[in-house]
């Protein structure tokens, strides 16, 4: 195994979820090797606890410089096989891992019903509650300095266009430079797992309250 201590992470976070009342529907690690890479993929169905959305993903992002960091760092890895690379020891990053959520909306939902005035009523009317959701959104995230965007996806029909994807995303981090032990590591990704899905819950009902308003 190339990433105990990122594996030991993925453990922690899955036994966190098992806890909670959250219909997780994947939860699956992958491996890149040409890239020195792995992560974990999570994807939480919310069709039957929103009107507007899909589902819920998160990613976590991970790499072998910053598991060789993180091991070099804590006590009692002297045996992690990655510290034999001294080359991967030697870099400046941070032991980060990367997060990404993705609020996926029901596009049949989330937009109103053509109007025969304008061909680009839909996305126009789409448009209010999506500014409304940036302006919620970015405003309760200011204090965590999130990096949040739009990833919209346009098609056409008879009655004109419409948006055929509409994604929120944001990016989290969680920063473990200053952790001794594998139990501090898990202790902070326990809490930052509560503190992600709390932000992760509160724009779900944000993101609903807004399209209910323009496109209900």
């Amino acid at each position: 195994m190339q990433y105990p201590i990122f594996q030991s992470v993925v453990n922690k976070i899955n036994s966190s979820l098992i806890k909670r009342n959250i219909n997780v529907v994947k939860f699956k690690t992958w491996e890149e090797s040409k890239i020195n890479a792995t992560g974990l993929e999570i994807v939480i169905d919310l069709n039957d606890s929103t009107n507007y959305l899909k589902q819920l993903n998160i990613n976590f992002d991970w790499d072998r410089f910053r598991e060789a960091i993180l091991a070099n760092q804590l006590n009692g890895t002297n045996d992690h096989p990655i510290l034999k690379q001294k080359h991967l020891t030697n870099s400046n990053i941070k032991p980060t891992i990367d997060v990404e959520l993705v609020w996926h909306f029901d596009v049949k939902r989330s937009q109103p019903l053509p109007s025969n005035s304008d061909s680009n009523y839909r996305i126009q009317r789409a448009g209010e509650w999506m500014s409304s959701v940036s302006k919620e959104v970015n405003e309760f995230l200011a204090s965590d300095e999130i990096i949040t965007r739009w990833h919209l996806e346009i098609d056409g029909d008879e009655d004109g266009k419409y948006l055929s994807a509409i994604n929120l995303i944001s990016y989290f981090q969680f920063v473990m430079e200053d952790h001794k032990s594998l139990l501090e590591v898990h202790n902070y990704v326990e809490r930052k797992l509560t503190h992600l899905l709390y932000k992760a819950n509160r724009i779900i009902k944000i993101a609903d309250k807004s399209v209910a308003s323009v496109a209900a």
